[in-house]
């Protein structure tokens, strides 16, 4: 967030009045960071272990399987769509080409057309 999103009101997550445990570190500029604080590696160490070790059980890993959540990027139906789509783009470009090598023999454009074209 920068200084002027601040000064508009935009509110955002770690407010310098949010109550949690700053990291204190020091900024480039000197100013203490605002940032969260993190996690100790022990604590999160210790669920790692714990999942594993349930997931070593078929109980455990049927409810490590149940309770994964999943977004839908890499669904059946939007990776058949993604490849929908892919195509399409392929006809256009190769349609594209037909009219342009067609333009090129019938003397509408040059054939180093694109040299001059400048956007």
């Amino acid at each position: 967030m920068t200084k002027s999103n601040l000064l508009k009101g935009i509110p955002w997550r770690f407010s310098p009045d949010w109550p949690g445990q700053r990291c204190n570190a020091q900024t480039l500029k000197g100013t203490p960071c605002q940032r969260p604080a993190k996690l100790p590696l022990g604590t999160a160490g210790s669920t790692e272990a714990q999942a594993l070790e349930e997931a070593r059980t078929k109980d455990g890993l049927a409810r490590l399987t149940e309770a994964r959540t999943k977004h839908g990027k890499f669904t059946e139906e939007k990776r058949a769509e993604a490849r929908r789509f892919a195509e399409q783009g392929r006809q256009m470009r190769g349609e594209l080409k037909e009219l342009e090598a067609w333009f090129v023999d019938h003397g509408y454009l040059d054939k180093n057309w694109r040299k001059n074209w400048e956007l």
